[in-house]
């Protein structure tokens, strides 16, 4: 995600949480479903980790995002 929002409710999380979702199922979902389609083995190993990756660094980037307001103890 390229730009910064801020989150000052659950309402406002679930709609961030459901935008990165759909940025990433329209980036890596394509790539996935070609693979299971018309690839090999490969591919599709290859394809499910860039979807999980994907996941994580918009995970990361939420946590790193939390951190950057908390007080530091």
């Amino acid at each position: 995600m390229d730009e910064t929002i801020k989150i000052d409710s659950r309402g406002d999380f679930g709609l961030w949480a459901i935008e990165a979702a759909k940025q990433i199922v329209g980036e890596q979902g394509f790539e996935l479903a070609k693979a299971a389609r018309d690839g090999s083995e490969e591919d599709l190993r290859s394809a499910g980790n860039a979807l999980g990756q994907a996941i994580t660094d918009v995970l990361l980037e939420l946590y790193d995002g939390l951190l950057d307001g908390a007080p530091e103890t």
